[in-house]
């Protein structure tokens, strides 16, 4: 078959499986990104992410991902709406304090979603004579969005993120095969965001340090989803009701005021999920009401640790006195230091007789360290010491 009548039965077909974007980008290695990418290393901005450090030698080449290969087809999959979404009231009474969930979280796991379409498409590239179809969905060492612009899919926003021209913005999911047929390439995509800035002034903790490079360690994404540890103090006022990813760059971003209506219902706000849930309730929430609730959600990476120490932070952010119980509650769980210092703070930012009651008998009789300093500090700040 001839290449180019290849490629569209490739693009047809990818359509057919329900992806919004196909495109085809060459195998040579990404030079200017694999520079930028281990200097942006080289400033420690990936945190805790070790992966990319481990594999930054080879993600800019993809030959040494899968020697051999000749191409990548590269499908994008929108996840948006045309419009912000409803605040469900997921859970809870009506009024009770709420979290903001991420939109790509709303609904299904997209690797759940993308995977098995990819790993159809690369069956056809097996069956059109490939020895080589490797499919990623962000699972690979490979610079998904460098190769979504080579492809011609988008271009890199200011806020990193691939912004695409066919209504669909930056709401867009990046997945790829790998493989040894020698396709024609598109075009990239040479698309900029000209003198804006307005994703770099309306992120909340200076993450985006510069246009086009993120500080990992600052972006409300990474502090509630990647990182393992406590939140660093300074940083928890900036993460408002957020409590699993951000879209806040996403949101502000002009090529993002106009998209398509939702056309993957498989993204819609799930029940038990949606975009607002109730706060209280999933502050002391079971491993077992966890992993039913959350099942084939993204929010499961961060782990039931991980959401009830964000969920905390949310909660001392928003001040609302009734949460005090909830936070009392999780502040006397000996099973989990990092989710009592961050009730803790939660305790001293919404202050109160209740709050400095529950802060002072914990203090009594906790033995870890920075839990410790956690509540003395969290009593100071409900004692009006420190602001």
């Amino acid at each position: 078959m001839d290449g180019h009548d290849l490629v569209r039965e490739i693009k047809f077909e990818a359509r057919a499986m329900g992806f919004d974007l196909c495109g085809i980008a060459s195998s040579a290695p990404f030079i200017p990104e694999g520079a930028a990418l281990a200097e942006w290393i080289e400033r420690g901005y990936h945190g805790e992410m070790d992966y990319m450090a481990r594999n930054a030698r080879r993600s800019p080449v993809p030959e040494a991902v899968a020697p051999g290969i000749r191409s990548l087809v590269v499908v994008g999959l929108y996840y948006g709406s045309a419009g912000p979404d409803v605040d469900e009231p997921i859970g809870g009474e009506v009024h009770e304090p709420r979290g903001r969930i991420s939109r790509y979280a709303h609904g299904e796991d997209y690797h759940q979603v993308m995977e098995p379409r990819l790993r159809c498409l690369a069956s056809l590239l097996l069956a059109r004579g490939a020895r080589i179809a490797r499919p990623y969905v962000d699972t690979g060492p490979v610079i998904d969005r460098a190769v979504a612009r080579r492809a011609g899919i988008g271009w890199f926003g200011k806020n990193t993120l691939i912004i695409t021209r066919q209504g669909y913005g930056s709401w867009v999911f990046l997945g790829e095969i790998l493989t040894d047929l020698e396709l024609p390439p598109d075009a990239p995509d040479h698309g900029d965001c000209g003198r804006c800035r307005l994703c770099l002034d309306a992120c909340p903790t200076g993450a985006i340090v510069a246009p086009y490079v993120v500080d990992a360690r600052r972006c409300i994404s990474y502090l509630t989803i990647e990182h393992r540890g406590a939140i660093p103090r300074e940083l928890r006022p900036a993460i408002g009701d957020h409590i699993f990813g951000c879209d806040i760059c996403q949101i502000v971003c002009p090529h993002n005021a106009k998209t398509a209506s939702r056309i993957h219902p498989e993204f819609a706000p799930r029940a038990a999920v949606g975009s607002r849930p109730a706060l209280p309730e999933l502050l002391n929430i079971s491993e077992d009401d966890f992993r039913q609730r959350f099942a084939g959600s993204p929010i499961r990476r961060t782990k039931r640790r991980g959401l009830r120490r964000n969920v905390a932070v949310a909660l001392g952010n928003l001040k609302d006195p009734s949460a005090v119980p909830a936070l009392s509650r999780a502040l006397a769980d000996e099973d989990d230091p990092l989710v009592r210092g961050h009730a803790a703070w939660a305790l001293g930012q919404i202050g109160g007789d209740a709050a400095r009651e529950a802060l002072r008998q914990r203090l009594a009789r906790e033995e870890e360290t920075d839990v410790r300093e956690e509540i003395t500090s969290a009593l100071a700040t409900a004692s009006g010491a420190v602001t």
